[in-house]
This record gives C-alpha cells, structure tokens and sequence, in this order.
C-alpha cells in the first residue's frame, strides 16, 4: 500500500509498504538481537498487550500533566504502526483516540510478528531515510541480517525521533541511549552478558557517511 511520508523540509513523498519497496525486508531476515532491542526500546510489553499499554498510557498522562503539554505519549509498537500508516502526527487526542482503535484492529487481525514486520519497515531513522532495510545501508553499508548488536541497539536509539537522535550531530545522545538499551537487553535475558560486553567495547562505524547525510541537510555547498 503507498504512504505519505515527509523529508525533513517537511515535503510529502509517496512511499510502498510491501514487497514491491525494494528496500522491504521480511521479518526472516531481521536479526533476533535488532527486534529484541527495538521491543527493549519501545514496548517492553509488546508480546503481552492487546496492541495498547494501559499502564503505559496512565504513567504518560501522569508525566504530560506534570508538565502542561503532549511529552510521553505512551504509544506501543502497534500503536505507532497505526499513527504511521494510517495517521497523522499531529498530537491531538482526536488523533490519539483513533490510534488507539486502530491499535487494537491491527492486534486483533495480525500476528505479533507480521506488526513488528511492518513497523520495521516504516520507521523514520534518518532524513528520507524509513525502514531498517534502508537506515542499514545508509548508515553501516550493509544489509540488515549483518547488524551486529551494538549496531541493532544504535538503530533503535534513534526511534523516538531521528532528529534528536541524530548520529552525526549527537553522537553522545545516541550512544548513551543505545547503552540503556543494551542494558535493558542483558537485564530482560534478551542477550548473554559476553554479547552484552562486545556490543559496549563496540564503537559504530559511520565513517565515510557523514557527508551524504550533511548534503542531505543542505549543509555542504
């Protein structure tokens, strides 16, 4: 099915989700550590829910009323599934209420593992740069079955917002959050304790890359 998505200049573009995208990547061909560690990072309850969080929601609601304005917003894998297929972004509870029904649509009429599937080929992890199948190659140069666990890790630390986790101008962020995550991974059992010490003495290699992702940003001449 095509998609609206925008570039960082906020211009729509069309976009497949499916095979027909020659970046798609079947849900076979994704690492156990690159899922592992986007479940540590977004929706540690994933397997358990009904495509919504209720505790999550209640702690969110908790957090934006403490602070006068839409910060947490709770969302599950599901949830932001629904919001990116189907949805806008603006953070109205209009929006919010119709992300929650669709949420638990998609729970009811597909697996666990065909949402993770279409959540990992839709996320934004760089500018025009969705799905993990393209954000591999732009950012490492290889396919996503070859991501090692600290490069899995790195990719799910951008996914609240690339922009803020932006790898060539946040380095630090990234790779402190990417360290939360591999130590959410070795405390849930998600990876032994020796792949959790290689991925930390692990720096990513991005070198070579920055400056297609500078011109991107209209940075370069």
């Amino acid at each position: 099915m095509p998609i609206t998505v925008k570039d960082w200049k906020g211009k729509d573009h069309r976009f497949v989700v499916g095979p027909r995208n020659p970046r798609w990547t079947p849900y076979g061909a994704f690492p156990a550590a690159l899922k592992k560690a986007v479940v540590a990072s977004e929706d540690a309850n994933f397997y358990s829910h009904e495509g919504v969080d209720y505790e999550a929601i209640r702690e969110a609601i908790k957090a934006d009323w403490r602070k006068g304005k839409f910060v947490h917003g709770g969302s599950t894998i599901t949830q932001q599934l629904a919001k990116n297929l189907f949805l806008t972004r603006e953070k109205t509870l209009i929006r919010k209420v119709k992300e929650f029904v669709l949420a638990r649509r998609l729970d009811d009429a597909l697996s666990k593992s065909r949402i993770l599937e279409l959540y990992l080929n839709v996320v934004e992890l760089g500018p025009m740069v969705y799905g993990i199948g393209h954000a591999a190659q732009y950012y490492f140069g290889k396919p996503p079955s070859a991501l090692t666990v600290r490069e899995c890790s790195f990719l799910a630390s951008m996914l609240p917002g690339p922009k803020i986790y932006n790898p060539y101008r946040k380095m630090d962020r990234v790779m402190r959050r990417s360290d939360r995550i591999l130590r959410r991974m070795v405390a849930a059992r998600m990876i032994t304790r020796e792949e959790y010490d290689a991925a930390l003495s692990e720096v990513p290699n991005l070198e070579g890359l920055s400056r297609k992702v500078e011109k991107t940003l209209g940075t370069l001449p």
